[in-house]
């Protein structure tokens, strides 16, 4: 299982996702360009002492994220506002990519073509969105859950 964060506006986030895929033992990819200097010395301040824990590789573009050999392994799972599947009823699979888009404007329209499963979170009716690591710590959340993936304590 991997996580993958398409061009993240805020450093916080990619922080915390750095945290979250050290303490779940995924590996995590950042699909660049970020909103923002992802440099060394930015990561560690975000990451805090997590950042030294996390599996992590930067792609300098999305061609550059979908011709690494990490894709082979499994599918592209987008996780979209504008999804068709609620993730609860999906069937994940444990070398799967579960991808997050920009903060701001989500993915563009090849990025949404080249994902094998396009997934929502279901809200309230009135609430339009979450934060984009709560998003993929729910969805982690239930493709470790089904693919029974969870670190062992």
């Amino acid at each position: 299982m991997r996580l993958a964060l398409f061009q993240p506006d805020i450093p916080q986030n990619v922080g915390a996702a750095l945290r979250l895929a050290a303490c779940l033992d995924v590996d995590l990819e950042v699909i660049e360009p970020c909103g923002f200097p992802l440099s060394d010395k930015a990561v560690r301040r975000a990451a805090l002492d997590y950042g030294r824990l996390a599996r992590w590789t930067r792609r300098a573009s999305f061609a550059e994220f979908m011709a690494a050999p990490e894709r082979s392994e499994g599918r592209l799972v987008l996780f979209t506002t504008r999804g068709a599947q609620p993730l609860h009823s999906f069937a994940f699979k444990p070398g799967d990519t579960l991808l997050f888009g920009r903060e701001s404007q989500g993915v563009p329209p090849e990025v949404h073509e080249a994902a094998e499963a396009r997934l929502l979170i279901p809200l309230a009716p009135e609430a339009r969105s979450l934060n984009l690591t709560v998003s993929a710590a729910i969805g982690l959340s239930e493709a470790l859950r089904q693919t029974d993936g969870f670190p062992r304590a």
